[in-house]
């Protein structure tokens, strides 16, 4: 079976890949079946050369081979029809912009694998970018803090080299005295919460959080059950809020009336009460002035992430009395973080600890005749047709 790591060619460009050349030297050891080839690639955080000193074949032209491996969406025109394909394809959610994208996908008979499908039995993900997310937007929210008060000049995370470079600017600044709102559990999260632990802020419990002041800077790290409550007052149960969030209602305003910055890590589920509204940060005791918006569901559970915003200007401010959107460092208004790409300003750790997930997860599935069910569960379309987990995106390929 013979792989190819193709060209990311989505705008803006994507520095990001599946395998850096370290980690395909390993799946080749690893696999002595597979052939693996590269597609050559002016934009990759790895330049072709550092693949072909490992001996692997770069090429301008992957089509003979069997399975393709990409990061985001290969635009229409691109793909090649009666392969297979594994990218983020933005299209689970019926997402309007990339119908289109999935019709073309069905139309040249591709078997879709997406990224975002790669999970277990239990519906947990497998792999994915979240962590670097988590660790990026972190940075970010500091570095909003330090550019509106005049406290401190972060540099961007896309001029730094790795992690390790972010961490050493980190080490240079000094928090004011803040209370840190931390919300998930997951990947997202806890990248976020390595930043926060990194700067060797106090993790204190919700209880303190909520009832005390504080002489040095310190964090909470929540949870569904934290800021949901439900309606007729009995205990919740996290489980059965993922099933049926309809009997809850949002128990955020207690932690907003004591935080100053905050880092929203939490995966949002449709139907899932707000965290808080227009509303909500229009009243007495709102004190929320800085979210990092890592989730960045758009006009959605955190009222001022009115629109994504880019890495090239990745703040801006919302104005709680007129709804608006105003400049990051305008008096009263909140400074917003949302940008939805936060990984790709890390690309060389972020496909490191990628490639370190694919190998692990889906690469085996290959060759051990999906013993797991991998790419069983992953797969969205197979021979021209959608799969049965995946019929639910029937009317949206249909355009209804």
């Amino acid at each position: 079976m013979k792989f190819a790591i193709i060209k990311e060619r989505k705008t803006p460009p994507d520095r990001r890949v599946v395998f850096s050349p370290e980690k395909l030297a390993e799946a080749r050891k690893q696999f002595p079946q597979a052939e693996f080839v590269v597609e050559s690639s002016d934009i990759r955080v790895f330049p072709d050369e550092t693949y072909r000193k490992l001996g692997f074949t770069v090429t301008d032209d992957v089509s003979d081979a069997d399975v393709m491996l990409g990061v985001k969406e290969v635009p229409i025109d691109a793909l090649i029809p009666n392969k297979k394909y594994f990218f983020f394809s933005h299209t689970i959610k019926k997402q309007p912009y990339n119908r289109k994208l999935l019709q073309a996908i069905l139309e040249k008979n591709i078997e879709l694998l997406d990224h975002e499908t790669i999970v277990k039995k239990s519906g947990a993900r497998l792999i994915g970018f979240g962590r670097y997310a988590g660790l990026v937007g972190a940075y970010n929210g500091f570095r909003a803090l330090g550019l509106r008060d005049g406290l401190f000049n972060l540099p961007k995370v896309e001029t730094l080299k790795d992690l390790n470079e972010v961490k050493a600017e980190l080490d240079k600044i000094t928090l004011p005295n803040i209370k840190i709102l931390l919300s998930g559990t997951g990947k997202v999260a806890y990248g976020a919460k390595e930043i926060l632990d990194h700067l060797k802020i106090k993790e204190v419990s919700d209880a303190l959080y909520l009832t005390s002041k504080f002489t040095e800077p310190v964090y909470c790290m929540v949870d569904v059950m934290e800021y949901n409550k439900r309606k007729d007052g009995k205990v919740g149960e996290k489980y059965a809020f993922y099933k049926d969030p309809s009997g809850y209602e949002s128990n955020f305003m207690p932690y907003a009336k004591q935080t100053d910055m905050f880092i929203a890590g939490h995966f949002y589920g449709n139907n899932a009460p707000y965290l808080f509204t227009r509303k909500d940060a229009k009243s007495k005791g709102f004190n929320i002035n800085l979210v990092a918006d890592i989730s960045c569901d758009v006009d959605g559970p955190v009222a001022s992430t009115l629109r994504a915003s880019t890495i090239a200007d990745p703040f801006y401010g919302y104005d709680p009395k007129t709804e608006k959107e105003v400049a990051f460092d305008a008096p009263n208004a909140i400074t917003v973080m949302a940008v939805d790409n936060l990984p790709c300003e890390l690309p060389k750790d972020a496909s490191e600890g990628f490639g370190e997930m694919f190998l692990e997860n889906v690469i085996p599935a290959f060759f051990n005749n999906d013993e797991r069910g991998i790419l069983k569960r992953a797969k969205i379309t197979e021979n021209g047709k959608l799969t049965e987990r995946f019929k639910y995106l029937q009317n949206y390929v249909d355009g209804k």
